[in-house]
């Protein structure tokens, strides 16, 4: 799983993210489940073969946390963002995206619809 750094090119944030890709069906289902803690710069990012607002929907069943969801299209510009809380059953966004973001609320502040959001392969 290889890690991507992500910057927010529109404003600002504390400090860049640094998610692991998810881009196999098994690793965007499991996502973050059963896992403990969050770092605050950590999360994990779901890639899509297209955008759409039913395949880039999650779910937050067995989570342990919340979590601060950011969802992009397929030009990497925020669509929509939200406060997902645990055991929820599921959170889409309002429109199609390709690429989820699933990262510590604390930092959910730091985003906005139509943010131009980069990634970078740390590999």
């Amino acid at each position: 799983m290889s890690q991507i750094r992500v910057n927010n090119k529109t404003r600002e944030i504390n400090s860049p993210l640094v998610l692991k890709e998810c881009s196999s069906f098994f690793s965007k289902f499991a996502g973050l489940m059963f896992k403990k803690t969050l770092k605050e710069d950590d999360g994990i990012i779901l890639f899509e073969q297209s955008e759409g607002k039913i395949s880039s929907s999650v779910h937050m069943f067995f989570m342990n946390f919340d979590l601060g969801i950011i969802w992009l299209d397929s030009g990497k510009r925020v669509v929509d963002t939200c406060n997902a809380k645990k055991w929820h059953p599921f959170y889409a966004p309002a429109l199609p995206a390709q690429y989820t973001l699933e990262i510590h609320p604390t930092r959910i502040k730091e985003f906005f619809p139509n943010d131009q959001l980069e990634f970078v392969n740390e590999n």
